[in-house]
């Protein structure tokens, strides 16, 4: 314990500020501990950036990137899934803050809580080489990067848009402004969003598909020397009248304040920062506008996070290296009140609010070897210490787990490593590692928690083992000079100890109409594989070719399939870009979904294929951007969509940007 809090004490500086970093670093990332990276404020030629601009919904922009799906259980706050993995398995922070959703059903995951205007881009690690604040990141990591004004930029830079999709109504407007000297920097801005109920392919409304949202933010740095930097950051999200047409209850408020301190300090040729960092998420479910509800209920659920990091990074000689020292304290309490007609209302604890102190320490080491190789390896350790706060929650639970106690205790770690090797225009990289996570607050301590994917109540296990994996990857990317890029991507988890929902059929349901209960419990083994072919092709100075094709696997013990595993899924653009101008017509669907999880509540899913169309018009300082989703109207859901609720039938969007 002695190392992470000398961590804490010293002084930093950002690895992206280095004097040594190669000068393409900040562009094309490292190939093999960043996977990819989504641009929202800075267009690029060398990223993913969404054709909204920043008009974008952070789900849009997430859907760019290539191991990333989206679970929609509405129009708002969509679930992000990583390598076919669930948030349980799948680290998010934000600027490396650890953030933890208060909802019991995951209906505000931690992306909802930013807006594209205070967004920077949005980088993913694929698998156990996580970022060094990710913990229990089997699937992968998430971490969202703010946009800051930095020192020495414009004097002054004013953005303003606003954007309208006419497929229920959805109104959009932003404006921030930032001031840059050589010793000071701020930038600020304010986000609205507000949409109603849209129409399903043929024309169909559905109903509580609404949404409204308001996002402040604001960051400030100050250059106390030439080699320290202090900075700020304060962030509120408040989202009102959310409708989940794909659940049993809609969302009155959900609403966090993030804020941040950090303390940066660069060293000739070594970095340090410090951060500090408190968050506060409050979610409130209510039903009272669903018609013909049998028991009203009201479902609340807090998280307050609190914690801090400090990140070393040096070059020396051929190394690049870094050592992480993170710590963080959360709490996680929900309950509901139910108010049957004529008849006490009834409570129940469903978090029994559960603290959370977690301390880890993480290491990595990448080797620039001759020849264009290189080699990495990377490491993390955490300790975690639980305890149950709420007698009533803690007394409920141990009914059923009589030999439970208060306090938990886990140890928790991830090793990986992976070597990249050029042979000519081909670039062949091998991985694999091995990763662990502890149970989640829902699969330890969860009480009667109703999951409309299959109609089951559910119940924490406090006995739970820690889950772990073995994973293997590879890519081999080809590129014929700058016109031709073809990329091919697998990997294959092999779990032990795997969490799901096991049938409980000794005990009854408490939601009206469930189907019956589960306990989450282990099963020896699982494995979850994925498989992707990308190709870009320059093919004249004004015309450009993306495509893809994917295909997932995932299997139990029994070799039967696990739910929400993606099948296979296509897509086509074609970019013309003359001038000022810029156009995409794309095409993209599923295959019918073949192998899905019957034994787990799972449905077939049909397939489907949609046309999109966009457009970009720079004349500056004004962008036009304006486009047609589902050009032909399309009736359909993805595999992903909860309880296969219809996505967006035709969508006309038009949006203007102003950079000042």
């Amino acid at each position: 314990m002695f190392f992470p809090f000398f961590l804490t004490i010293l002084p930093f500086a950002p690895a992206d500020s280095l004097p040594f970093a190669p000068a393409d670093s900040l562009i094309a990332g490292d190939e093999h501990s960043l996977d990819e990276v989504v641009v929202v404020s800075i267009p690029s030629d060398r990223r993913k950036r969404s054709a909204k601009g920043q008009v974008a919904t952070i789900d849009e922009h997430l859907s760019e990137l290539s191991h990333v799906n989206l679970i929609r259980r509405g129009s708002y706050a969509w679930e992000p899934v990583v390598n076919n993995m669930q948030t349980e398995r799948v680290a998010t922070t934000i600027d490396g803050m650890k953030i933890f959703y208060a909802c019991t059903d995951k209906m505000d995951p931690v992306t909802s809580y930013v807006e594209s205007g205070n967004l920077q881009s949005i980088s993913l690690n694929s698998g156990l080489d996580g970022n060094p604040q990710a913990t229990g990141n089997i699937g992968g990591s998430l971490d969202l990067r703010l946009r800051k004004a930095g020192f020495d930029g414009d004097p002054f830079h004013l953005t303003l848009s606003a954007g309208h999709e006419w497929n229920g109504h959805v109104q959009v407007y932003g404006a921030d402004a930032a001031v840059s000297r050589q010793t000071l920097y701020a930038n600020a801005g304010l986000f609205y969003r507000h949409a109603g109920d849209y129409k399903t392919g043929g024309g169909e409304r559905l109903p509580f598909s609404q949404f409204q949202k308001v996002n402040a933010f604001t960051n400030l740095g100050v250059k106390l020397t030439h080699d320290d930097i202090l900075e700020g950051t304060f962030i509120f999200d408040r989202a009102t009248d959310v409708g989940y047409p794909a659940l049993n209850m809609d969302v009155a408020k959900a609403q966090a304040l993030i804020s941040s301190l950090s303390f940066r300090h660069q060293f000739r040729h070594a970095a340090w920062e410090t951060k500090a960092y408190y968050n506060h998420i409050t979610h409130e479910m209510d039903d009272t506008q669903r018609p013909d509800v049998q028991i009203h209920m009201d479902m609340s659920g807090k998280s307050w996070t609190a914690g801090g990091y400090s990140l070393f990074t040096a070059s020396v000689r051929q190394h690049d290296l870094s050592v992480n020292g993170d710590v963080y304290y959360n709490r996680l309490f929900a309950d509901m009140t139910m108010y049957p007609g004529g008849a006490a209302p009834m409570y129940m604890v469903t978090w029994p609010d559960v603290g959370t102190l977690n301390a880890g320490l993480a290491v990595r080491d990448k080797i620039w070897l001759t020849g264009g190789r290189s080699f990495s390896v990377s490491a993390k350790m955490a300790w975690q210490h639980q305890k149950l706060n709420n007698e009533e929650g803690f007394k409920a639970l141990k009914v059923f787990f009589p030999q439970m106690g208060d306090t938990y205790h886990q140890t928790t770690g991830r090793i990986a490593a992976s070597y990249s090797h050029p042979l000519g225009p081909v670039l062949l990289a091998v991985g694999g590692g091995w990763g662990s996570r502890a149970p989640t607050v829902t699969e330890a301590y969860g009480y009667y928690l109703n999951n409309t994917f299959d109609q089951y109540d559910y119940i924490g296990n406090p006995h739970l083992k820690n889950e772990s994996a073995v994973e293997l990857n590879t890519q081999v990317r080809w590129q014929a000079g700058k016109e031709l890029t073809i990329t091919l991507d697998a990997n294959a988890f092999f779990f032990s100890n795997y969490i799901i929902g096991q049938f409980e059929t000794r005990l009854s349901p408490m939601t009206v109409d469930a189907e019956g209960v589960k306990v989450y419990g282990n099963i020896n083994h699982a494995t979850i594989a994925n498989f992707s072919l990308k190709g870009e092709w320059q093919l004249t100075d004004w015309l450009r070719w993306n495509g893809s094709l994917s295909y997932a696997l995932g299997r139990d013990a029994d070799s039967d399939p696990l739910p929400l595993i993606a099948p296979w899924a296509y897509a086509t653009d074609l970019v013309v870009s003359v001038g000022k101008w810029q156009g995409r017509v794309e095409l993209k669907g599923n295959a019918r979904q073949q192998k899905y999880g019957r034994k787990y509540g799972e449905t077939q899913a049909r397939p489907w294929a949609v046309c999109n169309l966009n457009a970009q018009y720079v004349f500056a300082p004004f962008t036009l951007r304006a486009g047609i989703e589902n050009v032909f109207d399309k009736r359909y859901a993805t595999y992903a969509d909860w309880n296969h609720i219809p996505q967006k039938g035709r969508n006309i969007y038009l949006n203007l940007t102003l950079d000042l």
